[in-house]
C-alpha cells in the first residue's frame, strides 16, 4: 500500500475527511523519519494535547455536576493520560499509518506508547486545525466513548499512591533521583530512581522524565505493597 493509500484508510478508520490532508500526513510523521525541521508531528502534539484537554475537561463538567474539582482531576488524568490516547490509537490502528525512521521500525516503534499517544494528540490538532474546535470535539467524545463515562473518581496516580503509603507509615516523601538520559534528542529515554528513606527502591524507564517517575513509582508501590 502506497503512502497516498496509507492515509486515505487511516482517514476513513478515523472518521475524518480532511480538507488539507498535509496535516494528517504531518500529524502521522515521526521525528525519526523527517529530515526537515519542523516537519514531523511534535507541535502538533502540542496542540493537541491542549484540545484533548479542553475537550475531556469540559465532558466531564457536564456529566456529573454534582462532582467537586477534587473527583473530577483524576478522572481528567486517567483520560488524557499517554496510554489512555494509545489505547484509543490502538483502536483506530494508528500504527499502522505512522510514518517512522528506520531505527523505529526495527524496534516495534508501532506499538510503542509513547509513539501512539503523541501521534493520537497530534492527529487531534490536525482535525482542530482542519475542521474547527466543534469537529474535533466530536471525533474525541466518539472516539473515547464510554471511557468518559467510566472514568473513576478514586483514580490515584502512582505517585500519590506511594506518597500516601509512606505518609502513612510516617516515612518522609519519596525522593525521586534523575539516573541518566540516553537516545537521540527526538526520543531521549530517560531512567529515573524513586527511593524511600527505609532503602527501598525502584527505577523507572519512558520518554520524559514525569513518566520515568511515574513508572519508578509503580514500581516500588509494588516491591512495598505487602509491607506493614
Amino acid at each position: 500500500m502506497n503512502a497516498n493509500s496509507a492515509l486515505q484508510h487511516f482517514s476513513q478508520r478515523l472518521g475524518h475527511q480532511f480538507s488539507d490532508e498535509s496535516l494528517l500526513q504531518k500529524a502521522l510523521t515521526h521525528a525519526s523519519s523527517s529530515n526537515k525541521k519542523d516537519n514531523d508531528n511534535q507541535r502538533l502534539e502540542f496542540l493537541g494535547d491542549r484540545v484533548l484537554g479542553l475537550v475531556i475537561s469540559q465532558a466531564l463538567f457536564e456529566a456529573d455536576l454534582s462532582a467537586r474539582e477534587g473527583q473530577l482531576a483524576p478522572r481528567f488524568n486517567a483520560l488524557v493520560r499517554k496510554e489512555a490516547c494509545a489505547e484509543v490509537a490502538e483502536q483506530i490502528n494508528l500504527g499502522d499509518a505512522l510514518r517512522l525512521g528506520r531505527s523505529e521500525m526495527r524496534s516495534g516503534g508501532r506499538r510503542k506508547v509513547a509513539l501512539l499517544g503523541d501521534a493520537m494528540e497530534a492527529v487531534i490538532a490536525a482535525v482542530y486545525l482542519d475542521a474547527g474546535f466543534l469537529t474535533a470535539q466530536k471525533l474525541v467524545l466518539r472516539l473515547w466513548g464510554e471511557r468518559v463515562f467510566k472514568a473513576e473518581s478514586h483514580v490515584v496516580d502512582p505517585k500519590s499512591a506511594l506518597q500516601e503509603w509512606a505518609q502513612g507509615r510516617g516515612l518522609p516523601t519519596p525522593v525521586y533521583t534523575d539516573i541518566s538520559r540516553s537516545g537521540p534528542d527526538h526520543q531521549p529515554l530517560f531512567t529515573v530512581e524513586a527511593s524511600l528513606t527505609n532503602g527501598e527502591k525502584a527505577r523507572g524507564k519512558a520518554a520524559s522524565k514525569k513518566a520515568a517517575q511515574v513508572q519508578a513509582a509503580g514500581a516500588l508501590l509494588a516491591i512495598v505493597k505487602d509491607m506493614k
